[in-house]
């Protein structure tokens, strides 16, 4: 059992590599280091449990950090046919399909366009059209794989949500994507319609 301990613990650490997000990476890495800290003080390997011990430390350091530290983000308006921003969809596309398989860009829809920064960094874009006078859809809501920890989508939708009432929509639409972007949007508050087709939220 010890030695399935030392596997599982080298699995862990290997699979934090992987991750593109630093907060991800940070608590799968703290996982990994504190069970090859248990296998090195149970094997006796004193040296192994408190090098890994000293990691968790400093995992559980830079947690606590990105956990309070406070950030700045901005909605960057844009226009449609913005050279930087189809540049970005160009750039993300591959990523963009796996959320979003039906998106194809339409210049001409779009309501509104706008970056969301954070610390002066393009970590996002949205994309919407208009349903109807009071109600957008959103047609793209994309978190580049770096800040993929809820931040972004909870600043759009909940902390700055009089961008959009301030424009008179009261609700917004979505169309049903995959299940990580439904899950993702129930997080923010969506529900879906009484028809199962879309997901909206009420502001």
């Amino acid at each position: 059992m010890i030695e399935w301990l030392g596997y599982l613990a080298s699995i862990v650490i290997a699979v934090s590599m992987l991750m593109s997000s630093l907060l991800k990476l940070r608590w799968i890495n703290l996982a990994g280091a504190s069970l090859f800290s248990i296998y090195g003080f149970l094997i006796g390997a004193i040296p192994v449990g408190l090098l890994n011990g000293f990691i968790v430390a400093i995992d559980v350091y830079y947690l606590s950090k990105m956990y309070s530290k406070k950030e700045y983000f901005k909605v960057l308006e844009i226009k449609a046919d913005n050279k930087y921003l189809i540049e970005f969809l160009e750039f993300y596309k591959n990523d963009i399909s796996k959320f979003f398989p039906d998106f194809k860009y339409n210049p001409d829809i779009n309501k509104l366009s706008f970056f969301i920064l954070r610390n002066m960094s393009v970590a996002g874009i949205v994309l919407a059209r208009e349903y109807n006078p009071q109600e957008l859809i959103i047609g793209l809501d994309y978190t580049i794989p770096e800040y993929r920890d809820f931040k972004v989508g909870k600043y759009v939708y909940k902390e700055n949500a009089k961008y959009f009432t301030n424009r008179g929509y009261k609700t917004l639409l979505s169309n049903l994507q995959n299940k990580t972007h439904i899950n993702y949007l129930l997080k923010m508050g969506f529900k879906f319609t009484e028809n199962k087709q879309m997901l909206k939220k009420d502001l």
